[in-house]
């Protein structure tokens, strides 16, 4: 009982906070401005109780377990919904549902902790569905608006195809191996047809969830149907999640099925990349822009993923870390003009700077870093990727996501000229961001510049592998 409890300490403190929210609601209930801070104190307790008291250890005859890499994972995850707390803090306090918000919110956040804890394919399915079914719900969270319940309807329809072929990847796969046992698996698997058929539908799931193209089209309708708030959880905790487990199921499991999978991780992170730049250039909505955007970055990191040693491991933790504080400073942006203003588009942002210069300089921060300009660690990330993934002398491979990186300049620079350099008669007025806000787009800048400046937090991240 004892090691159930630290083990499982992650898991335990979330299902505590989602209790203590349901109670509330049950209760009489507390206005937005004081369940606010509340909510923002115990995530903030959630994230510190992650460094403490932790223990390695096999639960359940292996169903569950735990190591210091996915402990370092599962903080990065609870800091990425912190994160989301404070930045989008000025729509969460109009929301009429904001319990139920993080309800929702923390159920999710619940099943990507049991996903990546799993040892066994039941596990994982069963929690990659609690990881799923509450985003959707989230997604309809603006129930006044038409597109809020359409992106909700994209959602659960593309879901329940990719659980379906999920399903059907486990079951052959079962069928090939006679188990369900990562542990086992590994030593089972010999390349034959059948296992290499469970293999794609397997990786059919997960390229859905992570937006893969040509898997990806349910994201761009997703975001910009979605609230803010939510589409920066998907963007960033989801797919954080999902490239998890998704590393481990490829170095772990199928590593003696490497041959297939890395000639399968080239092309298809190739083709990501070109076509979330292609489509990015072209946006107007800034979620779609970000949602494309996102979808160029899966593809840098799946050129990680294409490496089985350490490097690749360490480097896509390292990214998603980055990436985490990137994309939810420029998300937190994005939710403050929108929910004081409305406005979505790209062209309301011109000379946004000479009336907003703080929510300005953030903006252009985050967009550097997600264009991989130094000495923002977006830079650092994209580099130690590429590093990855030429280990194996793939120069050519290489040679092209750098000038995809090249591409994405453009149209990162083209947001950053509207702001700071194009004239608009009406610009935006002047933004009255919250004290939360605040604080949590201070934290992305910091986090942006610290993660790239100080090189311990990577070598932290591969001494652990070590």
């Amino acid at each position: 009982m004892n090691d159930l409890w630290i083990i499982m300490k992650n898991e335990l403190v979330v299902t505590t906070i989602i209790f203590l929210l349901l109670f509330i609601k049950i209760g009489k209930g507390l206005k937005n401005e004081t369940l606010l801070p509340l909510i923002q104190f115990l995530l903030l307790a959630n994230l510190l109780q992650g460094f403490f008291f932790n223990k390695e250890g096999l639960l359940f005859e292996g169903i569950f377990y735990s190591n210091t890499l996915i402990i370092v994972q599962k903080n990065i995850l609870s800091l990425g919904v912190y994160l989301i707390s404070l930045v989008c803090s000025d729509w969460l306090k109009k929301s009429p549902q904001l319990p139920e918000f993080f309800i929702l919110m923390l159920s999710a956040l619940l099943g990507m902790f049991f996903m990546i804890s799993s040892g066994n394919l039941l596990m994982f399915y069963l929690s990659l569905e609690l990881a799923t079914i509450p985003v959707a719900a989230m997604a309809n969270f603006d129930l006044h608006k038409k597109v809020s319940s359409e992106a909700a309807m994209k959602m659960i329809l593309s879901s329940a195809f990719s659980s379906g072929i999920l399903l059907f990847g486990i079951s052959l796969l079962y069928g090939a191996t006679g188990t369900l046992q990562f542990a086992e698996m590994s030593a089972l698997l010999d390349g034959s047809p059948l296992q290499m058929l469970a293999f794609i539908f397997l990786f059919t799931a997960f390229a859905f969830k992570l937006s893969v193209v040509p898997f990806h089209l349910w994201t761009a309708d997703v975001y910009e149907g979605s609230p803010v708030a939510v589409t920066a959880f998907l963007s960033v905790i989801s797919k954080g999640a999902v490239a998890f487990i998704l590393l481990t199921v490829l170095h772990k499991v199928f590593l003696p099925m490497m041959g297939i999978w890395y000639n399968l991780l080239m092309i298809l992170s190739v083709i990501t990349m070109i076509t979330g730049n292609i489509f990015a250039l072209r946006q107007q909505n800034i979620k779609r822009f970000l949602a494309f955007s996102s979808i160029a970055q899966v593809g840098f990191i799946l050129v990680g993923m294409t490496n089985e040693g350490q490097l690749g491991i360490s480097s896509v933790v390292y990214f998603i870390l980055v990436y985490i504080f990137s994309n939810l400073a420029a998300f937190g942006v994005a939710s403050a003009i929108s929910s004081q203003t409305g406005k979505e588009n790209i062209d309301d942002y011109k000379g946004m700077y000479r009336t907003n210069p703080f929510l300005s300089w953030i903006l252009a921060l985050a967009l550097f870093s997600l264009a991989g300009i130094p000495p923002t660690a977006g830079f650092f990330g994209k580099l130690f990727l590429l590093t990855a993934g030429g280990a194996k002398g793939s120069f050519w491979y290489i040679g092209i996501a750098a000038l995809n990186m090249i591409i994405s300049l453009y149209y990162y620079l083209r947001v950053i000229r509207s702001v700071f350099m194009d004239k608009n008669d009406a610009p935006i007025e002047k933004i009255s961001v919250g004290r939360s806000a605040t604080l949590g787009l201070l934290l992305c800048g910091a986090g942006i510049l610290a993660a790239g400046l100080f090189s311990w937090i990577f070598e932290y991240i591969r001494g652990i592998l070590n």
